[in-house]
């Protein structure tokens, strides 16, 4: 289906199905046909200050109306959308080395001449547009750009990745045909929206007709007992937190399951038909918290560089898999057990914005990706994924050690927030541990340890233990936007008390 011309056309009109967002302290919310109107609007100012199509339009901000409108309105003029994450770029510096006409950013004192207050797209959806011929494009083709993509930045500088019509076109209408959104579903959006996939789901809205809430991290829960949505996307940090909550939660039995499920509901607006979550991995735990009670988590796989690649879903999921291949992908593993990833229509074949050697690195010659995870099928087709190829530690011994399930069986210990492994070059394990608590039981730790140690491979076994100072977050820099642990900061941060763990050795 090509969802991208159906969305930046104004044939739709859907007055039944709302998008909620926030408004200040209040939850407000409008029709998908008002939506319609007013990126109409904003289409018609920008096309006033000279956007064409093709052109690339910023935006730095955080998640509101005016982003979606926004996004809307510069579809509609066959142009491009490159959204930032606040915080990680340089405002004065991202119009020129990004190619881009325009720039909308949350703060008003950043006006200029290419530089534009985000709040001013709520003036400008409001202008009166009748008797204008609406300056509507229509005619992306399956090659064309409609948006740039960037990586998380966790290894360097992020790269920029530019997204086709045809790659957007094929995972949302994918993903609608395993689950099937409809008029009574309300999905909810809470991860940044400069993240491309976020925006899918008001793409979804518009086309399949449903609706759609958009909110932040910070006021997710509380929108969500207002709005009560049907469908929540999160990453498992996300989730790992509801979990703690419930578990925290005064007369808590964790084998009473009934009880577990209506709390899940509870907080999360009690109308969820599903849970889907992605990005990083998934522990068993958090999965079975989930799931055995009938409040189902679908985990699921995809880089930026590929979009969705596979996915649990009704009628196919298997706990622990990251699901069945999406009609569009194509996978094959190379002699290391990496995985390859073919698509259809490709997100794209090469970085626009990158370092030397970045593109090599992750695109084959023929346009596939190399995605540096380890993986496998079942005999059903069933997706697994072991962990990065970079997640192997060679020991001095020359033994490999694939750290993935290990530290997913250190974070059951609650004390454990989160945990890397380290040894390169070194004759054992060593674990660094974010506590999840003020003062961690030492004892109470090397007990688990031990236990894990009694049933592991030699080469398995964690004979060091450093506790962090401070736990990983993303305010301090140590987790990506995404919750997963910037590895080589951390290391390089306590490299100290890492090495302190094999003087005596």
């Amino acid at each position: 289906m090509d969802i991208v011309n159906r969305i930046s056309s104004s044939s739709i009109g859907d007055e039944q199905h709302r998008i909620y967002f926030c408004r200040g302290d209040a939850i407000d919310h409008m029709s998908l046909a008002e939506l319609e109107r007013r990126a109409n609007a904003v289409a018609r100012q920008l096309s006033d200050r000279g956007v064409r199509p093709g052109d690339r339009i910023g935006v730095m901000a955080k998640n509101c109306i005016e982003w979606v409108t926004l996004d809307l309105a510069v579809l509609r003029l066959g142009g491009v959308v490159a959204g930032f994450e606040v915080g990680r770029f340089e405002a004065g510096a991202i119009c020129r080395l990004y190619g881009l006409r325009l720039l909308f950013v949350d703060d008003s004192s950043e006006n200029g001449s290419d530089r534009i207050a985000l709040a001013s797209i709520t003036d400008w959806g409001l202008q009166e547009t009748r008797g204008c011929a609406a300056p509507f494009y229509g005619r992306y083709k399956p090659n064309d750009i409609c948006a740039v993509k960037f990586t998380s930045g966790s290894t360097g500088i992020p790269k920029g990745l530019e997204a086709t019509v045809g790659s957007v076109n094929d995972s949302i209408t994918s993903v609608e045909a395993l689950f099937g959104h409809g008029g009574r579903d309300n999905i909810l959006v809470f991860l940044r929206l400069a993240l491309l996939q976020q925006r899918y789901w008001i793409y979804s809205a518009l086309a399949f007709g449903h609706d759609v809430t958009v909110t932040d991290m910070d006021r997710v829960l509380d929108v969500a007992q207002a709005v009560r949505p049907t469908v929540i996307m999160g990453v498992p940090g996300f989730f790992d937190g509801v979990k703690s909550k419930i578990e925290n939660s005064a007369g808590y039995d964790p084998s009473d399951t009934r009880t577990r499920g209506a709390a899940i509901q509870e907080r999360l607006g009690s109308r969820i038909r599903y849970l889907w979550t992605g990005s990083a991995p998934a522990s068993r735990a958090l999965l079975d918290f989930y799931n055995g009670c009938d409040v189902p988590l679908f985990e699921g796989y995809g880089l930026n560089e590929t979009c969705i690649v596979a996915k649990n879903h009704p009628g196919a999921f298997r706990i622990g898999s990251v699901g069945k291949l999406l009609p569009n992908k194509k996978v094959e593993f190379d002699a290391d057990g990496i995985v390859i990833v073919g698509s259809n229509n490709p997100v794209n074949t090469r970085y626009s914005w990158c370092a030397p050697g970045d593109n090599e690195k992750m695109f084959l010659p023929d346009g596939r990706v190399k995605t540096h995870d380890l993986g496998y099928f079942d005999k059903e087709g069933y997706l697994y994924i072991l962990g990065r190829a970079d997640d192997i530690i060679t020991l001095s011994s020359g033994r490999n050690v694939l750290v993935r399930s290990l530290e997913e069986r250190l974070k059951e210990h609650p004390e454990v927030h989160e945990c890397i492994l380290c040894g390169t070059g070194k004759p054992f394990l060593t674990v660094l541990v974010s506590p999840a608590v003020p003062v961690v039981n030492i004892a109470e730790l090397e007990h688990h340890i031990d236990d894990m140690n009694r049933a592991a491979l030699p080469e398995q076994q964690i004979k060091g233990l450093v506790i962090a100072s401070e736990r990983f977050s993303i305010e301090n820099d140590l987790l990506t936007s995404q919750f997963k642990p910037k590895r080589r900061d951390i290391q390089r941060l306590y490299a100290r008390e890492i090495e302190s763990q094999y003087q005596s050795a």
